[in-house]
């Protein structure tokens, strides 16, 4: 594709851009512009993630897509920035803290049991429900309890970011600074300030009260250090990375469980697997932390839902000083892709890439060949929060429901900043 070209596909679908020679191939290097390489040999990925990190930080185009709404926050930051905030928040998202926070997450999923029955015997856009689910549990666990937080503006403001500030702008692919306007996140700009403002509130109040019997995180957070430097985030470093896991924490969980429910409603013996699994361990109608470690189908089904749809389905790097991948020169200034999506479909490091099947997790692939949560020291701090979440909320789902297709309501993947179902996914949903 030529430039414009590819700025309307990543405009309209980012995965529109990876040719299928990447499912192929280890690498595959072009020029749009400026030269590129999409990087899927694991050893080459280990590289880059790993043993030369500083030489691939986040691109330009990645920044400016969302330094607007979360500023240089964990996500974004780098170098020694980055550094310090990893190790102020690393304690926050200990085992000891996630399983304390367990109980808002079967709550959330026991509400979402008692909507889906309460809306009888009609077609649902899942999408819309977990997403739902997964911001009850990040806004309780974030902000419990503080009135001054208003959960629907912040809701809105994010939903209307996503869609469309975040796609990217001719500005971003020629590299042209933060300073230069772009239409259509200036135009979203009033309801990001709106939404940090809010914030700002719930942070100052907060921290005016003692914390509650169960830190929450914004209690966490507000405690924590860099053990290194005694260094603490100030307000608005603190409402930076709350945004962060707000808007990270609920989207891309509710896109693994819609992608799972979609999955497990077409294949009938692995949700009758699935189900048998979680009432066997369920005491009760609902899902605990504790049961999480006991549901190990439950798992292998989430693992396949974000082998096959990762919600983060291509991430972008710029070479930083030359370096060798997969024999390939790579030079200051190119753009270094992992396209997520075609590493994990790809046909030399999985069997049958295109199929659903969870037993293929008894047997794990190579480190670097599974990325839904990145790797090295830059893997996502709240994946074990994620995990146990989406853990917790499928098994008390299918533990009380029996999931099935809606004809001719298939959703294709499209991606802008996350991997989306389009136009949602749509299943029925009985009670067993």
């Amino acid at each position: 594709m030529g430039l414009w070209a590819s700025l309307q596909a990543t405009r309209q679908n980012v995965l529109s851009i990876i040719p299928d020679l990447a499912t192929r191939q280890p690498m595959v290097s072009g020029k749009t512009g400026k030269r590129w390489h999409m990087v899927m040999d694991p050893g080459a990925i280990r590289r880059m993630l790993l043993e030369n990190l500083d030489n691939y930080p986040k691109s330009l185009v990645t920044k400016n897509l969302l330094r607007p709404a979360i500023g240089d926050s964990l996500f974004i930051a780098e170098g020694a920035h980055w550094r310090w905030q990893r190790r102020a928040a690393a304690p926050v998202f200990s085992h000891r803290n996630v399983m304390n926070l367990s109980p808002v997450m079967s709550q959330a999923a026991a509400r979402s049991v008692d909507r889906i029955r309460a809306s009888g015997p009609a077609a649902i856009d899942f999408l819309d429900e977990m997403v739902s689910v997964t911001f009850d549990v990040i806004s309780d666990v974030t902000f419990s309890g503080d009135s001054a937080f208003d959960r629907d503006g912040v809701h809105r403001a994010i939903d209307a970011y996503i869609a469309e500030a975040g796609k990217v702008s001719l500005f971003d692919i020629l590299g042209m600074p933060d300073w230069v306007p772009r239409p259509g996140r200036a135009f979203h700009a009033g309801g990001v300030a709106q939404m940090k403002r809010m914030a700002d509130r719930a942070i100052a109040d907060r921290a005016q009260r003692a914390p509650g019997d169960v830190p929450d995180l914004m209690d966490l957070l507000l405690a924590g250090e860099d053990p290194e430097t005694q260094r603490r985030m100030s307000p608005s470093e603190l409402r930076d990375n709350l945004l962060t896991f707000i808007v990270a924490g609920h989207e891309t969980t509710a896109l693994t469980l819609a992608w799972s429910l979609y999955l497990l409603a077409f294949d009938q013996d692995a949700q009758d697997r699935a189900r048998a699994e979680a009432q066997a361990v369920l005491n009760g109608p609902t899902a605990s932390g504790a049961d999480v470690a006991r549901l190990p189908y439950i798992r292998k089904v989430i693992d396949e839902a974000l082998r096959l749809y990762p919600p983060a389905g291509m991430v972008s790097r710029t070479a930083m000083g030359p370096d060798t991948l997969c024999g390939r020169e790579i030079r200051r200034g190119d753009t270094v892709i992992l396209p997520i999506y075609a590493l994990h479909r790809h046909h030399m490091l999985y069997d049958d890439p295109n199929r659903f099947h969870p037993d293929r997790w008894d047997r794990k692939p190579d480190r670097y060949a599974y990325l839904p949560f990145g790797d090295g020291p830059r893997i996502c701090i709240g994946a074990s929060f994620a995990l146990q979440e989406a853990v917790i909320t499928l098994a008390t789902l299918v533990a009380n429901l029996r999931f099935t297709p809606v004809q001719g309501r298939d959703p294709a993947p499209v991606m802008i900043l996350t991997l989306r179902p389009q136009g949602g996914v749509w299943l029925n949903a009985a009670p067993v």
